[in-house]
Formats: C-alpha cells, sequence, structure tokens
C-alpha cells in the first residue's frame, strides 16, 4: 500500500520532465512517432488523462522502456489520490471486510 504524504510523480511530470525535455522533443512529435492524437499527448502531459494499458505499450515502445512503468507510475498516482481526498477515503473507510468461519468440511492438507 501507499504510506506517503508526498505525492507520487504524475505520468505528466514523468513524461515531461524525465523524457520530453531532456530528449528535445515536442508533444507534436511525441504524437506524430507514437501515432497517438497530439490532444491525448496534451492531455497526457497535463494529467487530465490517465495512461490505460494501450497507451503504456505504445509509450514503452516510442522510449524503450515497459508498459509496467508507464502503468506503474498511473497505479501510484491513483493510490495516492484516493487516500489522499477526503471524501474518497470516506467511501473506502466504509468498507467492511467479509469475514468467513473455517469450514469444518475442510480436508486438511
Amino acid at each position: 500500500m501507499l504510506d506517503t504524504k508526498r505525492k507520487p510523480v504524475t505520468v505528466g511530470e514523468m513524461l515531461v520532465e524525465e523524457f520530453l525535455e531532456p530528449m528535445g522533443i515536442t508533444q507534436t512529435e511525441l504524437a506524430e512517432k507514437s501515432g497517438l492524437p497530439r490532444k491525448h499527448v496534451n492531455e497526457l502531459c497535463r494529467n487530465r488523462r490517465a495512461v490505460t494499458a494501450d497507451t503504456a505499450l505504445i509509450l514503452g515502445r516510442v522510449f524503450g522502456n515497459s508498459a509496467d512503468f508507464w502503468l506503474n507510475t498511473q497505479r501510484r498516482t491513483d493510490l495516492w489520490e484516493a487516500l489522499n481526498t477526503p471524501t474518497r477515503l470516506s467511501r473506502i473507510e466504509r468498507a467492511q471486510p467479509i469475514r468467513t468461519e473455517p469450514s469444518l468440511n475442510r480436508i486438511a492438507s
């Protein structure tokens, strides 16, 4: 679980600060190389769009890293947001664990 109060780096921050700027690539160039619409790239860079499996695979191919890299970056942000947004956290905390009793009919392994 995510136990930090500091917000993790977002996909947009990662994309812009660690890839586009150091490589001297514009959003338009990334759109052309990736086959993604420019609006899609812009929304990713501005954190207005989440990374999907398809987009993660595309970014991994373009930048030579893995889809897991992009999906994990998105996952960390999503979990942090859920745990640090009061209304979302309240909803999460209302959930009750399901408790099951050990079955008497189970055969010991």
